[in-house]
């Protein structure tokens, strides 16, 4: 009896290492990702500015290099481009924050032999032209509470994330590049607006290079609501523990995934907390 709808995954023709070093950027499924990467000693780099969603906010943090202008917003200078972990009362603590995660993600984005993308939605929000005292315009990589009225709200199309990020793999050509699209659904667009959005993200993937199906993983085979956590948006870390094991099955060799249980269980020994 088959109680599942398994994703075929086969083994992808380059593999992931300890020689690797790899940078991870795009929404907070990343986050997710990069942090059993860390658990198990892998040399990456996770989302420098902090978690972005749509295709051209994460590729903007890919390709900035000067400092962005500041935003003052409710007590705090913010960075359009960057996400709200970033935001400070003092404009030079800020200013510095966000001038270390540039420095961070380009020194990164050099040394990275893997850069793994995950796109989290196409529907982005562009600054009204016009808008008074904010002194930048264009889209933004988070709103930072700002009224909705500042905004206007659209969805990307494929051929503008394919343009996007089409110069940016010939500039890097010489690392592997591995696009994913997040299976956290962004109930606030909407659940048809949320699909559409995501049909355009699969889309785009398709003209940018190799694809690995955490999408199709947890709308398929962890349909249950039992693998997502209390908001029923997330997934659970037992649904995060299964996409990392099929992802490992996919770009790991049999020494590589040896030297991951090794290197977790010495992970957990330096994290066990004492009783006594």
């Amino acid at each position: 009896m088959k109680l599942q709808t398994i994703v075929d995954i086969q083994p992808s023709a380059w593999k992931i290492g300890y020689e690797d070093r790899i940078l991870m950027v795009g929404s907070c499924f990343s986050d997710e990702i990069g942090a059993q990467m860390q658990e198990h000693y892998l040399h990456v780099t996770c989302n420098p500015f902090g978690t972005l969603y749509n295709p051209l906010s994460i590729a903007q943090a890919l390709t900035m290099t000067e400092m962005p202008v500041l935003v003052e917003h409710e007590g705090l200078w913010h960075s359009m481009a960057h996400h709200g972990a970033f935001s400070r009362a003092d404009k030079n603590e800020a200013e510095q924050a966000i001038r270390g995660s540039i420095e961070t993600m380009q020194q990164a984005l050099q040394e990275a032999t893997v850069v793994i993308v995950t796109f989290g939605t196409a529907w982005v929000y562009e600054l009204k032209d016009g808008i008074s005292g904010l002194g930048v315009s264009g889209l933004v990589g988070n709103c930072h509470k700002l009224p909705e009225s500042c905004f206007n709200r659209r969805r990307l199309s494929v051929e503008e994330i394919v343009a996007a990020w089409k110069p940016i793999l010939a500039q890097y050509s010489d690392k592997r590049w591995l696009f994913t699209v997040s299976p956290i659904r962004h109930i606030r667009d909407g659940l048809h607006e949320n699909q559409l959005s995501k049909a355009t993200l699969l889309q785009a993937v398709e003209y940018l290079g190799d694809y690995f199906p955490s999408y199709e993983i947890m709308l398929d085979e962890l349909r249950d609501y039992r693998f997502y956590a209390d908001d029923l948006v997330h997934p659970s870390s037992l649904a995060v523990n299964y996409i990392w094991e099929r992802f490992v099955d996919t770009f790991c060799t049999p020494q590589t995934k040896n030297e991951l249980v090794l290197q977790h269980k010495r992970w957990k020994h330096e994290h066990h907390r004492l009783l006594h």
